[in-house]
């Protein structure tokens, strides 16, 4: 990932944040492919493309404007991103729709998949926060996939996506932690890069410094509110066992 290299996060090197991986106008064509797209047929790929329980992903078509333009695929295969996986790319695509107000909890991607995920946002932006588990009682609640395991409330660390970017997380970061979207209606900061949490406390935005929104920073740093609209996320991942059929990949909405 010698390409990634400068879109380290600080503190890990497990973490990438590149900020305009795609241009406005990309954003507005995905978007538009996005709204236009019947939600019959996201409902249908999302009942034939599930990954069974088998950790096997039957195939599907990714629509073309995934591989043609904007070739936002090409590009993460490009930054060797997935160079150690086994197809070397993406296969399974992901489309999640977040109004202002919804978020979604500390989770873990699973087993089914190589151990790099990357994630653009179209639209509006997102705080995204890693956490890691715990030995103490006082936690999160958690998923089935962690029962019997505590959350620490306190995120390891905390990003500010901006619409257009992507965040690319590999190693520990996928296979020991977890990562989650507080459910609100806008973000407020305090000053210093400090995010005001739901339940009072603070964390640091480490990727302050690469947020190209002076807006946006201006607000990090000398305190004020965020307010969310409507975000996309093209979350794209390499399932590792992969069923016969006519071509590698599918798109789900959920």
């Amino acid at each position: 990932m010698n390409l990634l290299a400068e879109h380290h996060l600080q503190g890990t090197s497990a973490a990438f944040y590149i900020p305009n991986f795609i241009s406005e106008d990309e954003e507005q064509y995905l978007l538009r492919k996005i709204e236009d797209s019947p939600k019959q047929k996201w409902k249908t790929l999302h009942n034939r493309g599930e990954v069974l329980q088998k950790n096997i992903l039957l195939r599907e078509d990714l629509p073309a404007f995934l591989n043609d333009f904007p070739d936002v695929l090409g590009r993460l295969r490009f930054l060797g991103t997935f160079d150690q996986s086994p197809h070397k790319g993406p296969n399974h695509v992901i489309l999640n729709e977040y109004h202002p107000g919804q978020g979604i909890m500390p989770h873990e991607d699973g087993p089914s998949y190589h151990p790099v995920v990357a994630t653009i946002s179209l639209g509006s932006h997102a705080i995204f926060h890693y956490y890691r588990y715990n030995k103490d009682k006082d936690s999160l609640s958690v998923g089935p996939e962690s029962v019997g395991r505590s959350i620490d409330p306190a995120p390891l660390l905390s990003l500010f996506l901006e619409p257009r970017s992507v965040v690319i997380t590999t190693g520990e970061l996928y296979t020991t932690h977890l990562h989650g979207i507080d459910d609100v209606y806008a973000d407020t900061f305090t000053g210093n890069g400090f995010l005001l949490l739901p339940n009072g406390s603070h964390s640091r935005i480490v990727n302050r410094h690469m947020i190209q929104d002076e807006t946006v920073v201006g607000i990090i740093e000398s305190g004020g509110t965020v307010k969310r609209t409507t975000r996309y996320s093209l979350t794209c991942r390499d399932v590792e066992k992969v069923a016969s059929g006519r071509v590698a990949g599918v798109i789900k909405r959920t």
